[in-house]
């Protein structure tokens, strides 16, 4: 995307022609055409997650005990075994792996809210 945003900048800012953009980022002369002369940008497709933690509302249960225990403190959280040994408690065939990527996932897309407390205390204690 940073390529096709510089190509569109060279060619309507600088007023550069195809063919030196094309030398100057080393990139096809048909790629430099399609994305400077064109109003359309390409767009980024999302699929949808797939799985037994997305099909089977496993992911559900373990997001929501995530959630709560993310209001405790560190040393009063679950672990990656006893989630998984909870799951296996209530019929979950899944993997350990399984269950861990998902947890990785999950503390990637859910870190910046851990961070708006930090820099709210930050701001409180610092005027």
């Amino acid at each position: 995307m940073s390529d096709i945003n510089c190509i569109k900048h060279l060619r309507n800012n600088k007023g550069l022609p195809i063919t030196k953009i094309q030398h100057t980022l080393n990139i096809n002369w048909r790629t430099v055409k399609k994305y400077a002369d064109e109003e359309q940008l390409p767009t980024t497709k999302i699929s949808p997650k797939k799985g037994m933690m997305h099909d089977e509302n496993w992911g559900e249960i373990v997001s929501d005990w995530l959630f709560e225990d993310s209001k405790l403190r560190r040393k009063e959280r679950r672990t990656k075994k006893k989630l998984f040994q909870e799951l296996q408690e209530l019929g979950f065939k899944g993997s350990y792996r399984t269950l861990g990527y998902f947890v990785q996932d999950w503390n990637n897309t859910h870190h910046h809210e851990k961070e708006k407390g930090f820099e709210l205390s930050q701001s409180i204690l610092n005027p």
